[in-house]
């Protein structure tokens, strides 16, 4: 792991209550003191190392006319950590390194375009200066055990046509990246998890090899904010979790 970052995202003010079920991806039921309340979840993994019955939670309280629900549930308490679920959190933090050149992978680029589109696929960020361009692809992981981080913790076609369409990107011309952001700070390495998904590990292999590269962040859940923290060591290897 690299050197502490100051980049932040601020959640705000959170309730703290405990996790029930989980009928579908986006929505769950959570007791805030003798209340139940369901909660939209931010996150369509399947998470279920973390959110298991009894389980401390951490909710944000959205109030807007269009809603259905009045939560959104941000935080889990596990193995004496909070473990931000919010999908919507990397790419927001990875915008704000971005802006302050605190990722040095990426300093050099002084043009930041969010949900650039390209061909078929929208990626997160098209970075350019002078030189030339980089697409970008972030992704959202809090699947760790024993401390190797795994991406995807489900099936996930959208990622591997990503990986297909940074590949093509590359043989074009540009400069291809994809950066996984570990929202917990208990790993120390990274690989796919070929077991949830083996077609997602045998394309980020390829990827890698034609070129695209993979770099791994973590970041912390601190009172109200998630603050980025250092690299973590990346391992395609096929075996990496055995």
């Amino acid at each position: 792991m690299g050197s502490v970052l100051v980049s932040f995202i601020k959640i705000g003010k959170t309730v703290k209550g405990t996790f029930l079920e989980r009928p579908n991806r986006f929505l769950a039921y959570v007791r805030i003191g003798d209340t139940v309340v369901p909660s939209f979840t931010p996150n369509p993994g399947r998470m279920r190392e973390l959110l298991t019955p009894e389980t401390e939670v951490l909710l944000k309280e959205v109030v807007k006319d269009e809603r259905k629900t009045s939560y959104d549930l941000v935080g889990v308490v596990h193995d004496g950590q909070i473990i931000s679920i919010d999908a919507r959190v990397p790419n927001k933090l990875i915008l704000e390194a971005l802006k302050n050149g605190e990722l040095d992978e990426f300093s050099e680029y002084d043009v930041i375009d969010s949900e650039h589109v390209y061909g078929h696929s929208r990626f997160d960020f098209l970075l350019s200066n002078k030189d030339g361009d980089c697409l970008l692809e972030v992704k959202s992981c809090t699947l760790v055990k024993d401390g190797v981080a795994m991406f995807p913790d489900a099936k996930t076609e959208r990622g591997s046509k990503h990986l297909r369409e940074l590949m093509r990107t590359k043989k074009e011309g540009y400069r291809a990246s994809i950066l996984f952001l570990i929202q917990r700070t208990d790993a120390h390495t990274f690989c796919p998890n070929d077991e949830a998904d083996p077609q997602f590990g045998r394309a980020l292999r390829e990827a890698a090899a034609e070129g695209v590269e993979v770099y791994v962040y973590c970041s912390e859940f601190v009172e109200d904010r998630i603050i980025l923290k250092g690299r973590v060591k990346v391992d395609l290897d096929w075996n990496c979790v055995l």
